[in-house]
Formats: C-alpha cells, sequence, structure tokens
C-alpha cells in the first residue's frame, strides 16, 4: 500500500475528493492517501509541499505558479477546476467603504504573502488602475476565521475570498460584499511534489484517475445542491448558482494559459523572471 497525502481548503470545491475517500476508492487501487485541510489556502499549502508535509494540493492556479517560479520544488499534474474562481470584496459590515473605488490606498486583509487572497489584490488593484506600489497595503490576518474576527475590529479594510464560502457571513451581517474579481484562468489545479513524480509517477496518475471518473458525472449525484447546502452551510439557491457556474476539468493547463499567468504576475511585479512551461507542468 501506498502511502501519500494530499492538502486542499475545506470547501465545496474539494467535495468530490471528500467522496472518493469516503468510498475508500484509493485503498482499492492499493493507494492510502489521506487529506488535510489546510483553511489558511494556497499560502499555507505551498510552504506544506516546500517542507515536504504533504505530497500534493488542490491549489489555487497563481499562486502555486508563482512559487514553482519561486524555487518550490513541484510540477502541476492537471487542473481540477477549469472556470474561473469568483473572489468577493468583502468589507465590514460596520465599514463606511460603500463601493470598490473607496478601498484605494486602504488595508488588505490577507491570508498571509503569497496566497490568493495576496495575489488578487494585485489582480483587483489593475481592474481598477490603482498603482499596486502606493495604494495597497495589507494585514495578515491567516484564515476567513482571522478575517471575521478582524474586519469588524478595523483589522484590515477589505479581504478578498472565493464569493460563495464567504455568503454565508454576508448573510448574518459579518461582511458586505461590495464587489467581484473573477481570476482571468482556471483557478484549481493538483500540483505534486517532484520527488513523488520521479519516484512514484504511477500512483498519482491513478489517484487523477479516480478523482478524474468521480468529477466526471459529479453534478449528476442525487440532491447534490442539498448536500452541499448542508455540508456547508451554504443557502441551497446559493449552491445551485455556484454548481452553475463551475466545471471540473481532467486536461492539464496549456503551455499559452502558463505564459499567460506568468505574463500576468511577471507584469504585476509578483515574480521577477519566467519559467519554461515544461518546469512547471508535468504530463503523463
Amino acid at each position: 500500500m501506498k502511502n501519500l497525502t494530499i492538502g486542499g481548503v475545506p470547501e465545496h470545491f474539494n467535495l468530490p475528493w471528500y467522496h472518493t475517500l469516503r468510498d475508500k476508492k484509493y485503498t482499492a487501487r492499493g493507494i492510502n492517501l489521506r487529506w488535510k485541510d489546510f483553511p489558511g489556502g494556497t499560502g499555507a499549502m505551498s510552504n506544506a509541499l516546500r517542507n515536504k508535509e504533504i505530497d500534493m494540493a488542490v491549489i489555487l492556479t497563481e499562486g502555486i505558479i508563482r512559487d514553482i517560479v519561486n524555487g518550490n520544488d513541484c510540477k502541476i499534474v492537471q487542473v481540477f477546476i477549469k472556470t474561473p474562481l469568483i473572489w468577493g470584496i468583502h468589507v465590514a459590515n460596520n465599514s463606511n467603504y460603500q463601493k470598490v473605488e473607496d478601498l484605494k490606498g486602504t488595508k488588505a486583509a490577507i491570508s498571509r504573502f503569497g496566497s490568493g487572497s495576496h495575489l488578487m489584490t494585485y489582480v483587483n488593484a489593475e481592474n481598477q488602475q490603482w498603482n499596486p506600489t502606493t495604494d495597497l497595503q495589507y494585514e495578515v490576518i491567516n484564515n476567513l476565521e482571522g478575517a471575521i474576527e478582524s474586519l469588524p475590529k478595523g483589522k484590515g479594510d477589505y479581504f478578498l475570498w472565493e464569493k460563495f464560502t464567504t455568503k454565508p457571513y454576508v448573510d448574518n451581517g459579518t461582511f458586505r460584499l461590495i464587489g467581484e474579481c473573477p481570476t482571468p484562468w482556471p483557478c484549481f489545479v493538483i500540483a505534486v511534489r517532484n520527488e513523488v513524480l520521479e519516484n512514484d509517477s504511477e500512483s498519482i496518475k491513478t489517484i487523477l484517475e479516480v478523482i478524474n471518473s468521480e468529477t466526471l458525472h459529479f453534478k449528476e449525484t442525487p440532491n447534490l445542491a442539498e448536500i452541499i447546502s448542508e455540508r456547508y452551510a451554504q443557502k441551497i439557491e446559493d449552491v445551485r448558482q455556484w454548481l452553475s457556474l463551475t466545471e471540473w476539468s481532467p486536461h492539464n493547463i496549456s503551455e499559452n494559459e502558463v505564459k499567460k499567468i506568468q505574463n500576468k504576475l511577471l507584469e504585476l511585479n509578483l515574480i521577477e523572471n519566467k519559467k519554461l512551461s515544461n518546469s512547471i507542468l508535468y504530463n503523463f
């Protein structure tokens, strides 16, 4: 039995992984796959990959490409969610800010530097035609729970997080949603440490076969919206909207998309140089 650990955020995107693990589909193929939740998101998972705490991760595309360029010894083996992630731009309900334009020069709450919540502030700044050098400031709050605690106290002025994950906190009056910032590329990919790819690529290939078989017909799961609504404490209409906007993928990200993302990261001064696609992608 091969022992491998995968990391991911504890959010609705990853429900197919929970189903396949619950049904022991990896065990049936000779793999003891263990799941580890990372509420801190991409920055925390990137560190865990570097420190060999996990072997693979379901991780934000722009975040892991940036970290690979900056020396993380892993590769992307496939896309997981091919549709954009819709980042909600949130402020505390008691905040005086009413629209995204009001946030220029204020302090963004981020889970950590290098995380999606950090990188997407640059994309938002570009959308708003702000100067990222002078108009972006940061307050590190670790995760969504940190934002829930910090923003109402004035520790950080706004917070970017996946719109549907934060919707219950908009509904209960903790946050107000004042804008959206979709990623201009497929949002989640699966990354694996190079050491694992070199020594056990067949197990990774098997894991991908299992999860892709699950996601292929995942939307046909009976009562899926109800299951997600109950498990993740979301309104059924929000879940249905999310499902209508979300598509899984069994394919790897294209070289052109990798170039596009690196060009954007370079343009935003989030990387100092670019890498060849074959040092970022692994194709079976």
